[in-house]
């Protein structure tokens, strides 16, 4: 073998094990992961506006458990440091409030209306009341200028909450804080395309998550990707162990080869 060749090979076989580090999830412990193996969770609660349902909402939450579903959900913090259940960075799609969230008081969030409907913006412990382990929950955690903050307060309060959860998050850095600080949880990382993170990320932050190579930071036990082609080191870390979930399915096509789905706006066949 020549040296040119040697160090060809030599070379592609180191890159391989760095992109085999960086992408690869932890071992996921499989009784940890059953209630969420096989199963399917509304995105947002059974959301459904014509009766007067609104997302992220304690009669969407209700909807869900009824009709035999886990539940998806976001929190995220008030001005004043509260957990709250809402998507959105910014109140204006769902509420008509041009103002971001954590620019505002839980007092004041108190006051507003999801989506034109009677259900306002609720804590996190009062759908956590409202669920009482009825059904499991994936509890997506959103960035902010408080990570750190939003981690804690999520995990002291359902540390205290003795129905079924998981936690995920498009932040690796939310991901790992999990890992260091409560590794009994069992946590996913959120990512799409390198298109679907827009201007929020730079490029090169961007290009990353799109294929998780930043798993290293957090080592998760799923990957909760887009419905769309999955680059390389996304399929990598699924042939690594990670368990397959994917966002946000529209029909029940999505859902073949799948450990977990999560669905929005129909009703799919309930596994076990």
């Amino acid at each position: 073998m020549s040296n040119k060749l040697f160090g060809f090979i030599s070379g592609a076989g180191s890159m391989l094990g760095i992109g085999a580090f960086l992408c690869a999830p932890a071992k996921v412990d499989e009784e940890a992961y059953a209630p969420f193996q096989n199963r399917n969770f509304a995105h947002r609660g059974l959301h459904n506006l014509e009766k007067g349902i609104p997302e992220n909402s304690i009669a969407a939450f209700n909807a869900a458990c009824e009709a035999g579903y886990g539940s998806e959900l976001d929190v995220q913090l008030t001005k004043d440091g509260q957990v709250v259940v809402f998507h959105d960075d910014d109140l204006k799609r769902v509420c008509g409030v041009d103002a971001r969230v954590d620019s505002k008081t839980l007092e004041e969030l108190e006051e507003l209306r999801l989506l034109g409907t009677e259900q306002g913006i609720p804590l996190f412990t009062e759908v956590l009341a409202a669920v009482n382990g009825r059904a499991p929950l994936i509890v997506e955690l959103k960035t902010g200028p408080q990570n750190d903050e939003l981690c804690e307060k999520t995990y002291e309060i359902l540390a205290g909450y003795e129905g079924e959860y998981c936690i995920e998050s498009f932040d690796p850095r939310i991901v790992s804080w999990f890992r260091k600080n409560a590794p009994e949880i069992v946590r996913g990382q959120l990512a799409c395309s390198i298109e679907g993170y827009g201007k929020s990320e730079n490029k090169v932050m961007s290009y990353l998550m799109s294929r998780c190579l930043l798993n290293f930071l957090g080592r998760p036990q799923f990957i909760a990707y887009e419905i769309t082609a999955m680059p390389l080191p996304v399929k990598a870390a699924l042939k690594m162990g990670a368990k397959n979930v994917c966002w946000t399915s529209k029909n029940a096509s999505n859902e073949e080869g799948r450990d977990t789905v999560i669905f929005e706006g129909y009703e799919p066949t309930i596994w076990f």
